[in-house]
């Protein structure tokens, strides 16, 4: 679990969605990891990220760009549960 979360949170500060620095977003990258632990539909999962950012920066992140972020963090999820 803890090398899943190390390769989320990666994920997550490199994506840099409003080009602050990956250092801008510790509190959103946090909400979106406990975000990516309790859904597994990737719909969804972009619609949370979506309003966690939102709410944070009153910046709205468009749709696609969090289900490509989505994809990546369902991936990650998922390849973790896989290798016990």
């Amino acid at each position: 679990m803890i090398e899943t979360n190390i390769k989320l949170v990666k994920i997550l500060k490199d994506w840099d969605p409003f080009g602050y620095g990956e250092e801008s977003y510790d509190p959103e990258i946090a909400d979106s990891i406990a975000a990516v632990h309790a859904l597994n539909d990737e719909e969804m999962l972009a619609e949370k990220i979506q309003a966690i950012y939102e709410f944070s920066f009153e910046e709205l992140i468009p749709l696609e760009q969090c289900q490509k972020i989505a994809r990546a963090l369902l991936t990650i999820k998922n390849e973790g549960a896989c290798s016990i």
